[in-house]
């Protein structure tokens, strides 16, 4: 556990007697995104329940996007940020199902800034991909320390792991560590910092937290019990209370270090909160949560100073912007060349930071698909400055009616028609996209042993199994894993219930194998904690689906599955 201190610093100001380090010509980057925090979830925001000093104190420092845009859930907004590109080009719609791997296409911020001579390195939460080529460490970021999956103690996760002296990733490789999950990823964060001398980094912080479950240290959370908050709200606002407070402690860090001045610092959330609803919680006046399409889903805080680069002052910025602009606005902030190798949905807005004034004029394109194939008008959102069209056919005007209470498409037909059409443009766009598959490769020589995990079966059906509970629980549920079979060869393919090495025995009496148009059954022997097979399989795409059969007679995918090329040939 990092100790807590009463410090309030300012990215601003240069503390006496230390001596300053010697700054890089090019600043550099912290990013810093939590995941599930939402626009109202900092007391600086209205929230007079949750207290938040060290982010209070990095708004006051800071140029604020008070119209700041993502996705409404995860994986998408992760797509978008580290690609400048929408998350539907980006192949990312879901957070499961094999929909939250992003396309090998895609120019990555890391690739970008890495290729530029920078230091780069992820902490925390990827959920874009979590066996090779698709990994953190597979896409530009050098060094990494992250969990699997959509959080810790989902399916790829490392099991067990619960917020608490967990097993983290680095890269690529299994390492315990001590401590609660955001105080480790600071750390991580702040030893990377510290070994890269003059280099300029980009360190991106991507917390978990306070995504569910709500797993939070006992003194985190307990102002919040003592003031009569319930769980799992308490829990929630603890978590957001040890986020900040770790935020407080890497900017101390860096004024220490003398790299404050010429660090971009930037804090954002991935969607909207997922702790705002009920009598208790609090959402600035924005209409639903995490996972909507309505603004209380998709508009989110964005802070970011630099003190060197003359960005800071507690300005307020209300344009219409989004987290596609990051990636070509922070190299037009550093001078870093940046050719895209695919046409941008982004802008880069540092002349708006700069407090430059331009014409300016934009529609945002949001979407909450989460299902195999997006579907035109799905949980959608056209984002004008004024307005707010909601599946083709609400409309609200946001200059009278943040709150998005009253429908006015009918006094309005004319807008609806233009919005209509310019997302009808927008899909048309997006079409060649969407026979994206991300293949898993197995038998390549770069992963010659891989695991596949049900949180990335293909399947378009209700039951999905992405979390470690459900394979505990032996939920009926299957589907395919898209594989890319790279070499030909013999395979071992070990069907598990959860991990073999927990030592946990099967619930299945028997089992099936199929692979393309082959097909294999075995027995289920008592106490066996794997079924394995062998079979050689030929080079080339094709599905992987495998069944433990219980003794109801009901069929489970394997939740766990291990592959291994045996030879060659």
């Amino acid at each position: 556990m990092r100790s807590s201190h009463c410090l309030l610093v300012s990215a601003g100001l240069v503390l006496a007697g230390v001596a300053a380090a010697e700054k890089p010509a090019r600043p550099n980057i912290v990013l810093v995104m939590t995941d599930d925090q939402g626009y109202g979830d900092i007391s600086a925001h209205g929230n007079d329940v949750l207290r938040t000093p060290f982010l209070d104190v990095l708004h006051s420092e800071s140029v604020r996007l008070t119209d700041f845009h993502v996705n409404p859930t995860c994986a998408p907004t992760r797509s978008a940020l580290m690609t400048g590109r929408t998350n539907l080009r980006a192949g990312v719609w879901h957070t499961i199902n094999g929909r939250s791997i992003m396309d090998l296409k895609e120019q990555t911020m890391a690739e970008v800034f890495a290729d530029a001579g920078y230091r780069t390195g992820m902490f925390g939460k990827w959920h874009l991909g979590d066996n090779w080529p698709y990994r953190p460490n597979d896409r530009g970021f050098q060094e990494t320390v992250v969990h699997k999956g959509g959080g810790i103690t989902q399916g790829p996760d490392f099991w067990g792991n619960d917020y608490f002296d967990d097993t983290y990733y680095v890269d690529g490789e299994p390492k315990p560590f001590k401590g609660y999950c955001t105080d480790v990823f600071f750390e991580e964060a702040e030893k990377f910092i510290s070994s890269v001398g003059d280099e300029p980094f980009l360190a991106y912080i991507s917390t978990n937290a306070p995504h569910a479950p709500y797993f939070c240290p006992d003194e985190w959370k307990k102002p919040y019990l003592d003031q009569g908050i319930q769980e799992p709200r308490a829990s929630f606002y603890g978590m957001i209370a040890n986020i900040d407070d770790n935020v407080g402690q890497l900017r101390e860090y860096l004024q220490e270090k003398g790299l404050a001045e010429n660090t971009i610092f930037i804090f954002m959330t991935d969607n909207g909160s997922a702790g705002a609803s009920g009598a208790e919680g609090f959402n600035a006046g924005m209409r639903f949560k995490k996972g909507s399409h309505y603004d209380g889903g998709h508009r989110v805080p964005f802070f970011v100073s630099w003190p060197a680069g003359g960005l800071g002052g507690g300005v307020d910025v209300d344009q219409l912007t989004a987290h596609l602009d990051v990636l070509p606005t922070l190299t037009s902030l550093t001078g870093v060349p940046f050719s895209p190798k695919h046409e941008l949905d982004g802008q880069d807005i540092s002349w708006m930071l700069r407090g430059e004034t331009r014409s300016y004029s934009r529609t945002l394109f949001i979407d909450s698909q989460r299902i195999i194939q997006p579907r035109k008008w799905k949980s959608s959102a056209v984002v004008t400055k004024r307005w707010r069209m909601i599946n083709g056919a609400e409309l609200y005007d946001m200059s009278v009616d943040p709150g998005q209470t009253t429908d006015v498409a009918g006094e309005n037909p004319g807008v609806v028609a233009e919005l209509r059409r310019r997302y009808e443009v927008y899909w048309e766009s997006l079409k060649p996209e969407f026979a994206h598959i991300a293949w898993l490769p197995i038998g390549a020589k770069e992963m010659p042993e891989l695991r596949l995990y049900a949180h990335d079966w293909f399947m378009d059906h209700p039951g999905n199994a992405y979390h470690q509970i459900h394979a505990r629980e032996f939920r009926p549920a299957s589907g395919s894993w898209m594989v890319d079979v790279r070499r030909t060869g013999l395979y071992e393919l070990r069907l598990m219930q959860v991990p073999a090495e927990a030592g946990v025995p099967l619930r299945a009496v028997r089992s099936e194998l199929r692979i393309g148009a082959e097909s294999w059954a075995k027995p289920v022997e008592a106490g066996a904690v794997e079924v394995v097979y062998y079979v050689r399989l030929e080079a080339g795409k094709r599905k992987l689906q495998g069944w433990l059969i219980g003794e109801d007679g009901k069929n489970r995918g394997p939740y766990y599955l291990d592959v291994k090329l045996v030879s060659v040939g």
